[in-house]
């Protein structure tokens, strides 16, 4: 059994077990409950109505929160040529190609978030993809990771790119943001997301589709939200 300190209590405390918020009653208590000293992040969790097995129900994808994620990724952008020249012109932390495969592969180097990748170089970073993937590293033209405008992509990281993938339980995980932004920024981020998952419905999912709804702080609580609440 799972033993909570003190601070995670007395914010449990404030959560109605049972009663799902609307999303905005919902984004005040995530603020009044976070427990840590710094500033947490804020993460909603989406549990879909779909068999994780079955390939075409999978979702993954990008989006860019209309309000950013409060936080600054560490970009490496694997390209030659024009498309390097252009990354290190729009600042991105690190850019490279073998020379970086090799970096990552002979001495597990992770100084970065995000990896961005032209198509003709993913022969090459398909190599060392064993190491890449159990990190969540490996760029992925449905992420927009893997694209021939690395100005695009660079753009939409640092504007405030999130990836989202379900997990083998049919749920999908996203930061929406920090404990430190406004009740706005963060309500509409949260309906972007949702919005956005609502619009990636598979054709082969009959009847509903999102489940479940909740958002909590980084060792915070989770808060139930009133899916009908949103505009979906």
């Amino acid at each position: 059994m799972k033993v909570h300190g003190k601070k995670y209590v007395e914010a449990s405390s404030k959560v109605e077990k049972n009663k799902a918020y609307t999303y905005t009653d919902a984004v005040s208590l995530v603020k009044e409950t976070a427990t840590t000293k710094f500033d947490s992040t804020v993460e909603v969790a989406i549990k879909l109505n779909i068999d994780s097995k079955k390939a075409d129900q999978q979702l993954r994808g990008s989006l860019v929160l209309p309000n950013g994620t409060g936080k600054v990724k560490r970009i490496l952008v694997i390209a030659k040529g024009e498309q390097a020249a252009k990354a290190k012109e729009l600042g991105a932390d690190f850019v490279g190609d073998v020379d970086m495969i090799n970096k990552i592969e002979t001495e597990g180097w992770f100084e970065y978030d995000v990896i961005v990748a032209t198509p003709d170089m993913m022969p090459l970073l398909g190599k060392i993809g064993k190491i890449l993937g159990p990190k969540g590293l490996m760029p992925n033209p449905k992420t927009g990771t893997v694209t021939p405008n690395v100005e695009k992509a660079i753009n939409d990281i640092k504007s405030g790119m999130v990836e989202y993938k379900n997990d083998q339980y049919g749920n999908i995980h996203a930061i929406i943001g920090k404990v430190s932004f406004d009740n706005n920024k963060l309500e509409e981020n949260l309906c972007y997301v949702v919005s956005t998952i609502a619009k990636a419905k598979p054709a082969t999912v009959k009847g509903t589709f999102i489940e479940n709804i909740a958002i909590s702080s980084t060792m915070g609580p989770g808060i139930k939200i009133d899916k009908n609440s949103f505009d979906i």
